[in-house]
């Protein structure tokens, strides 16, 4: 992928047809500067990339929520008694759902709505630790 200079930044940009065959999942980067004078080579930046999938090109049926946001679903289906034969006998690591009591259900879904609240506040680029704190030191 080639960056073109704007100002003091860059822009990276890929077309469709080099992206087209991209297979959707988490990817390692680096971003590396090159000294035109002196060919010195400084690593700017690395880090990592979620490519999501085409939703033009998706399978019938997909379903773009992550594991965490499924696994809610069910627990909170079921804890509202609306739950279809499948989500009743959902299994979560290794633990059925099928009549296990309401306290159980209450601290798989408090778990669960961390857990899906982390990845929201990721994807939104927000502290996923929760609030800001701020320190002076003397």
């Amino acid at each position: 992928m080639n960056a073109t200079s704007e100002g003091s930044q860059h822009r990276f940009r890929a077309e469709v047809t080099e992206t087209a065959g991209w297979v959707a999942g988490d990817y390692w980067y680096t971003l590396r500067a090159v000294d035109a004078a002196t060919s010195e080579m400084v690593e700017v930046e690395c880090g990592q990339v979620t490519i999501t999938p085409d939703l033009i090109n998706a399978a019938a049926g997909f379903d773009g929520r992550t594991p965490n946001q499924i696994a809610l679903d069910a627990i909170e289906a079921v804890i509202a008694q609306r739950a279809t034969l499948d989500q009743e006998r959902y299994r979560i690591n290794n633990r059925e759902l099928y009549r296990t009591s309401i306290p159980d259900l209450l601290k798989l879904r408090d778990h669960y709505v961390r857990l899906v609240k982390r990845e929201q506040d990721l994807a939104c680029g927000r502290n996923p630790f929760g609030n800001t704190v701020r320190v002076r030191l003397r």
